[in-house]
């Protein structure tokens, strides 16, 4: 997201998240086995007119979205016969609500969002994994004496909310903690607002951050690497699946030859944009408030980004692939510290990045 990045609590997704969160769910492990489809067919792009496609991101235009950008601007897009229009996200933009009131053709959350919604019967489905590992972190100054999560007892967090406070539940869970977000007991919960000025200030002890934004923020301010203290959730094992595209089950079905193009043009745009990242960066550019970023602060998110979507030794063809094992990984966390009250079924689907892999490797 922008300086931040994350959504902020909306009433829909706020009353979603609440739901998922507070029962006390089966701790059994979690099997959300893929969608059972018949596989898309690679087709070539139509001759004529442009189909219109809508993209709904999370949040405001900034590297973590550069792929899409990079597609547009090749023409990779219109090379598929698409007119893709990629719409920014914002505080009061739900990509849900976007896809499910049909704003929207698809969208791009948080998995643990994704399986919340669909514990609560939206019928949404996670058709390609871009980010294929958690990118968030708590982090802390040194002064503070937070070296570990069981040091966050009596201290001040920060912590996002509207979807994006599973991973801390998880943690908070793990840890033997409250992991409510009002009135908890062990420690004070201050929904971080979307700067990073009230962790600068310390007013938080500890505060989010995205490896890829607001840990880069606080750099830029001034504060040394070796100031802080970082608590990864992937570390910490409880590290959540992050930014994917997902669908309708009725989009999935009826519209199976456009997600297809949509989805092979997706993958072309992020392998040139991992392989020629100042492009990309361009790219980035021609789109973000430069009133609110400077070049440098996304030319240091498109490096993270890139690790995010193609982790050392994952080949360019599978970017985009959900992994079944790191989306199990997901679920049973979601399941474990009750973000959803029972285990996922049917929550994603690779069907339909096979066949777009197979046309562009055509």
């Amino acid at each position: 997201m922008n300086i931040p990045q994350r959504i902020a609590a909306t009433l829909l997704l706020a009353t979603l998240a609440a739901g998922a969160l507070a029962g006390c769910g089966d701790t059994t492990a979690a099997t959300p086995t893929a969608v059972a489809n018949t596989p898309a067919t690679a087709t070539s792009a139509p001759a004529g007119t442009l189909t219109k496609f809508r993209l709904q991101l999370k949040w405001l235009h900034q590297a973590q979205f550069a792929g899409y950008y990079v597609a547009a601007d090749k023409g990779y897009y219109k090379d598929q016969g698409l007119d893709v229009e990629i719409l920014p996200g914002g505080p009061d933009v739900v990509p849900s609500q976007k896809v499910l009131t049909g704003v929207a053709d698809a969208g791009i959350d948080w998995v643990g969002s994704l399986l919340a919604n669909r514990d609560q019967g939206q019928p949404l489905v996670d058709v390609a994994q871009f980010y294929q590992s958690s990118g968030l972190y708590l982090i802390s100054k040194k002064k503070a004496g937070i070296n570990s999560p069981a040091d966050l007892k009596g201290k001040k967090v920060g912590v996002w909310t509207g979807g994006n406070e599973f991973e801390f539940r998880a943690l908070m869970d793990k840890y033997k903690f409250d992991n409510s977000i009002d009135n908890n007991k062990d420690m004070t919960i201050i929904k971080q607002g979307f700067e990073m000025d009230t962790f600068l200030g310390d007013k938080l002890d500890a505060a989010s951050a995205m490896v890829y934004n607001e840990y880069p923020v606080v750099l830029e301010a001034g504060v040394k690497p070796e100031e802080l203290n970082v608590i990864s959730y992937n570390a910490e094992g409880v590290g959540m699946l992050e930014d994917h595209i997902f669908v309708t089950e009725q989009t999935m079905r009826d519209k199976k030859d456009v997600l297809t193009r949509f989805l092979a043009a997706s993958q072309k745009g992020w392998i040139a944009a991992i392989q020629d990242q100042p492009a990309a960066v361009a790219a980035v550019m021609s789109r973000v408030d430069k009133a609110g970023t400077t070049q440098a602060h996304q030319e240091t998110m498109m490096k993270e980004v890139a690790k995010l979507v193609q982790p050392a030794g994952l080949a360019p063809e599978k970017i985009g692939f959900v992994d079944p094992a790191k989306f199990q990984t997901t679920a049973d966390i979601a399941l474990k510290f009750n973000v959803i009250s029972k285990p996922a079924q049917n929550a994603y689907s690779n069907d339909l990045m096979d066949a777009a892999a197979k046309l562009n490797a055509k």
